[in-house]
This record gives structure tokens, C-alpha cells and sequence, in this order.
């Protein structure tokens, strides 16, 4: 019988297969020792995703046991809650985080994204994810919030302390807990000046967000913010090694792009659908639920893996294979329903902005695998490390 382990499976190069013997010897498969289930088939996560009366996000979504609570929604925002609070605090939220405020940072993403590429243009190699992927999306964020620009480097360091993983280790480490303490605290503190005085970023906009006179409390705004540097800081960053690893091992649909760079955004949907950052996202059963010939029971926790609904031969043929042309809207990558991602127009613009300066001012680049060192986290996959080399100061027109 098939195993399935997240904390084993995360580093690994390839859990596709592992997913694949899931979807059709165990589609509904009960861990004794960690006391989860894990649902592998599309029909199966978009329903765990949709159905929020039976599937609920009120003990937050993180695969770990001890971040699996009914308080996660001090850390995790409105993502640990369920309708009607879930509906009232997202709703008061997007009055703030609007797509015409994303879409009118392009010019300024597309600055920050220049300015880190160019600090290595001339020297013909950097590893992308210290140099590049992992500065561009906190940067982003920072703007968005108003953070300066000496608190960032840490504000990444805890962020990545909270999602990190050593081989092995069950459950959220001390480091881990300290990073989200900090997080929080820094958040309080700013949160704090910025009610003695406003100023006009997306912060600014939460302290006024107003929906018939109800306003987001201090605890709900720091939460959301503490969601933002994890969820909109790591992923996309992990997106962006992604997206060059597996555009490096397909040379056929790197030619395409580069013959035709309108293919870039596709790009960034394949590499979502073929490769996502997010793995894994946990539920709790409201009720018992019969599922492929087994029931789920009320209380039991649920892991929906988006990865292997991702590559789902049911939904997407030759799901192995990374297509630019393929047609990837039913892909789950940001959720779907209630709990659709609030930040994938912005994962997407950051995304693509990335990929199209990458291709103009590092070109002819290479991925040196030898080189390259993955995450180790629990549900979020990708590159703590990967080199590349370019030619040097040839920055294309």
C-alpha cells in the first residue's frame, strides 16, 4: 500500500508518482501516525475547497498538528476562518487590497524587480533565490505596507523561519514560533505609530476599511499582515525558482517563449499548475463525510493536496508533461470558492514582471543544478538555493 508522508516528501525532487499511486490505490488515505487524511483526486480537493459547511477552515490550514488550532486565526488571518466572519473580514479587507491598487503598482514592481537584476547583470552568475526571487516579493509587499527599507532583510528572515522544515522534524519548531512572536510584535509596533499617523499604503487603507460602520480590529489587521509576509512573500518566490528550474529542463517550450515572450504568462500558470509553492493546505470535517468507501469523522483533520489535483489525468491530459499552451483554468493552485487566494492578482503581476526581466537582463541563462538546495517545509515547495549563470552585462532590448 502507498504511503503518503509530508514531512518526508518535502524535499524531495519529484512526489508526482507518489501522488499518482494516491489518486488510485488510496484516493481517500487515512495517516495512523500523523491522524490526517489526505484527499489526492481534483474532484475531491475542489470539493474540499468549495464546500466550506463540510470542510472547515476554522482550525486554520497548516498541515502541522501544533499550528492546527482553534486560534490560528490570531497568525493565519481570515484563511482560519470560517462564513460569516470569514465573509465579514474579507470583505472589509478588499476594500483595501483592491486589483486597481495592484495594478497600479506595475511600474513600481517593475522598478524593484530592475534594480536587484541589474546589482548582478554584470556578473554573469548569482543564486537566484538569495540575489533575486526572495528580495523582489518581500520588497513588494513592503511597499504595498509601507515597511521601510532597513526592516525587510528581517522581516524575510522570519518568514522563512516560519515555514521551514529540518529533515524530519514533526510539528512547528522553536525557531519557527519565535519568527511568527517577532512578526507579530513588529506589526503591533507599527500598527501603533501609524494610528498617531496615517499615511497612504495598504496599511493606511485597513485602518479605514469600512463596511456599514464596521472597521477591522488591531488583532485582525496584524494578523493579515503577518499573513502577508508569509503567504505573499514565500510563494511567490517560490513561484519564480519554479519557473526557471522547470523552464530549464523543457528546452522545447523555452524556445517558444523566447521565440514569442506573450507566452510569459502562461509561463507562470503552467509552472502554478505543473510545480506549485503550495503542496498541501489542511481542513477540519464539520461531519462525518463518506468518501470513497470510508468515512471522514466529524473532527477529523483533512490535508486537500493541490499538487496532485494539479496533475490529475481526470482533469488534465498528459498531466506529467509542462505545456505553455495548455489550458490551465481549472487548475487549484489558488484555491477555489470562498477561500480563492485574495492575493493572485498580485502573485500573477509579480510573476510575470519577474519572468520578463529575467528574459531581457540575465540572458542566455542556466540553471546549475549541482548547486541548487530545496526548502525543507511541510506544504510549501521550492528553492531555499538555485544558482544560475547568464551572459554578463548583455541585457537584451
Amino acid at each position: 500500500m502507498v504511503e503518503y508522508d509530508p514531512y518526508a516528501y518535502a524535499v524531495q525532487e519529484d512526489p508526482y508518482p507518489v501522488y499518482a499511486r494516491l489518486r488510485e490505490e488510496a484516493p481517500a488515505y487515512w495517516s495512523e501516525r500523523l491522524r490526517f487524511w489526505a484527499l489526492s483526486r481534483h474532484a475531491d480537493v475542489l470539493r474540499g475547497f468549495r464546500d466550506v459547511e463540510v470542510y472547515s477552515s476554522a482550525y486554520g490550514v497548516s498541515v502541522d498538528d501544533d499550528a492546527f488550532h482553534e486560534n490560528a486565526h490570531r497568525t493565519m488571518s481570515f484563511l482560519a476562518l470560517d462564513p460569516p466572519r470569514h465573509t465579514r473580514m474579507r470583505g472589509l479587507v478588499s476594500r483595501a487590497f483592491t486589483p486597481r491598487r495592484v495594478s497600479e503598482l506595475e511600474p513600481r514592481i517593475r522598478e524593484i524587480a530592475v534594480g536587484h537584476l541589474e546589482a548582478v547583470a554584470d556578473q554573469g552568475q548569482c543564486d537566484l533565490i538569495a540575489d533575486f526571487a526572495g528580495k523582489f516579493p518581500m520588497d513588494v509587499i513592503s511597499e504595498l505596507l509601507g515597511v521601510p527599507t532597513e526592516d525587510r532583510a528581517e522581516l524575510r528572515t522570519w518568514a522563512d523561519e516560519m515555514v521551514h522544515r529540518e529533515d524530519g522534524q514533526v510539528g512547528m519548531p522553536e525557531a519557527a514560533v519565535a519568527a511568527g512572536l517577532h512578526s507579530i510584535q513588529y506589526f503591533q509596533r507599527m500598527l501603533a505609530e501609524r494610528r498617531v499617523q496615517s499615511r497612504d499604503d495598504l496599511l493606511g487603507a485597513l485602518l479605514v476599511a469600512e463596511i456599514d460602520g464596521d472597521r477591522l480590529s488591531d488583532d485582525e489587521i496584524v494578523g493579515f499582515l503577518v499573513l502577508m509576509i508569509v503567504a505573499g512573500n514565500e510563494t511567490t518566490t517560490k513561484l519564480i525558482g519554479n519557473a526557471l528550474y522547470w523552464m530549464g529542463r523543457h528546452p522545447d517550450q523555452r524556445a517558444r517563449v523566447e521565440a514569442d515572450p506573450a507566452l510569459i504568462p502562461n509561463w507562470v500558470e503552467e509552472t502554478l499548475r505543473y510545480d506549485n509553492s503550495t503542496q498541501a493546505l489542511a481542513r477540519r470535517a464539520a461531519r462525518d463525510v463518506p468518501l470513497h468507501g470510508q468515512t471522514i469523522r466529524e473532527g477529523d483533520k483533512v490535508v486537500l493536496l493541490v499538487g496532485s489535483a494539479n496533475r490529475d489525468p481526470r482533469v488534465f491530459e498528459d498531466p506529467d508533461r509542462f505545456d505553455l499552451e495548455r489550458d490551465t483554468r481549472r487548475g487549484l493552485h489558488f484555491g477555489q470558492g470562498t477561500h480563492f487566494c485574495l492575493g493572485a492578482s498580485l502573485a500573477r503581476l509579480e510573476g510575470r514582471v519577474a519572468l520578463e526581466e529575467i528574459q531581457r537582463r540575465l540572458p542566455a541563462w542556466q540553471v546549475r543544478e549541482e548547486g541548487a538546495a530545496r526548502v525543507h517545509s511541510v506544504n510549501v515547495r521550492g528553492f531555499a538555493r538555485l544558482p544560475i549563470a547568464f551572459a554578463p552585462g548583455r541585457a537584451a532590448a
